[in-house]
């Protein structure tokens, strides 16, 4: 049977005070919820966290608002003797873990930058062991962030980076019926549980994913203008209807994050290429709107058809443009990505196209909420680009509004009046 540490760490900060005590502030930062381990494909659950058998390094994520020393204790206790080694800004540090529950002090460290702070743990001996939490106690000058509890799954994906698109004056009073735009993600930077979103509107998403080191797919999805994270609970005459799809598409429903219609084709996408997004939306009748989406594979010169659905109680043609860039692994949250998001047209109904070079930068509530901070977005020779993930500094200021260079490069051609008959058929 495997002998259980049970350990807490309490970390101290002491801000820039002069000779007088200043007041102190206490945070306590769920272990499970910013922990994860070092230079692993697949880092743990918050399960394996709790109990750890000191196989594989534990790095420790934080954010310090401003820098100042540092005392970090451990509080814990083992049923025999145990080591543990701590390393924490370029300090090593070895810790003797006794049967009687203590205190430990690991030490007293100068933090010259602010922002987050990474501590390293390794358990020498390998016994497993039960971490519950960190507690941080700093001058009230100085605030200390992390994933609190009840945002664990969410915070510890990391922040969503989101573009929300500005059409141009001439394009916004227009009826527009197609929407398109192009991705490239850098090499190297095609991370596994990633979603690089392309075409979002007001009533779904499309983009690729990177889902596992073997498969990649193509996704498309529609809401359900009944509003539940269950599937299930739909009633039929609110359903996603499926009207076609292309070869080896896969459709369905999804819940969890709102519900409604689901469709992808695994596909084999490539880091350092660029692959447009091409989305059709217009009513069908008073009470349906039809939405399809197709794939330019620029490498091939082709392009896919991936599905097409009506959603019914709608009428409306395409509205709401955004981008964005998401990690959907929690284990995978310590690893930064990037992509760049290019080339954005719309059309309206009479066929005329418009550029769309004006974009607002966002993020979701775990950046909004002060759990995350590293979440960025900008320009890169002249392209937009979101990143996300990775536990780096230098956040971008939500609501900063960007442009883009125009290239006045035109989609790849097709003929808007007859590419959906020619592969729904």
């Amino acid at each position: 049977m495997k002998k259980l540490i049970y350990l807490s760490f309490i970390i101290v900060f002491w801000g820039c005070t002069a000779n007088d005590q200043s007041e102190k502030h206490i945070y306590s930062i769920e272990f499970a919820s910013n922990a994860f381990y070092k230079n692993d494909d697949i880092s743990p659950s918050i399960e394996e966290m709790i109990n750890w058998n000191g196989d594989k390094d534990i790095e420790l994520y934080f954010y310090m608002e401003n820098k100042g020393d540092v005392r970090l204790f451990f509080n814990g206790k083992s049923e025999k003797e145990n080591s543990l080694k701590v390393i924490f800004n370029n300090k090593e540090v070895t810790l003797k873990l006794d049967p009687k529950f203590g205190r430990h002090d690991i030490g007293l460290f100068e933090i010259k930058e602010k922002g987050y702070q990474k501590v390293i743990i390794k358990n020498l001996n390998n016994i497993s062991t039960s971490i519950v939490n960190v507690e941080a106690e700093i001058d009230v000058s100085n605030v200390i962030y992390g994933v609190p509890p009840e945002n664990s799954h969410f915070g510890k994906r990391g922040p969503s980076t989101h573009w929300k698109y500005v059409l141009p004056n001439e394009a916004k009073d227009k009826d527009i019926k197609w929407y398109y735009s192009e991705i490239e993600v850098p090499q190297g930077q095609d991370v596994i549980g990633s979603y690089y979103m392309a075409n979002g509107f007001g009533q779904g998403y499309y983009g690729i994913q990177v889902n596992s080191e073997k498969e990649r797919r193509i996704l498309f999805s529609v809401w359900s203008p009944f509003e539940t994270d269950n599937p299930d609970y739909v009633p039929d005459g609110q359903k996603i209807k499926l009207l076609g799809k292309g070869k080896d598409v896969y459709t369905g429903k999804f819940g969890n994050e709102g519900s409604g219609g689901q469709s992808y084709l695994v596909y084999p996408w490539k880091a350092a290429k660029t692959y447009g997004f091409l989305l059709k939306g217009e009513p069908i009748d008073e009470d349906h709107t039809q939405f399809s989406a197709y794939f330019h594979d620029q490498e091939k010169g082709e392009w896919l058809f991936i599905a097409s659905f009506s959603r019914p109680k709608t009428h409306t043609y395409l509205t709401n443009f955004y981008s964005f860039l998401e990690n959907f692994i929690p284990s995978q949250g310590n690893k930064s990505r990037i992509a760049y998001y290019k080339n954005q047209w719309v059309m309206d109904k009479d066929n005329n196209w418009y550029e769309v070079t004006d974009a607002e930068f966002s993020a979701d509530a775990t950046a909004r909420q002060k759990h995350r901070f590293d979440y960025q977005g900008g320009l890169i020779d002249g392209k937009l680009y979101l990143r996300s993930c990775g536990f780096f500094d230098n956040t971008t200021a939500i609501g900063l509004p960007f442009k883009r260079e125009s290239i006045l490069k035109t989609p790849p051609s097709f003929n808007p009046d007859t590419i959906e008959n020619e592969v729904i058929q």
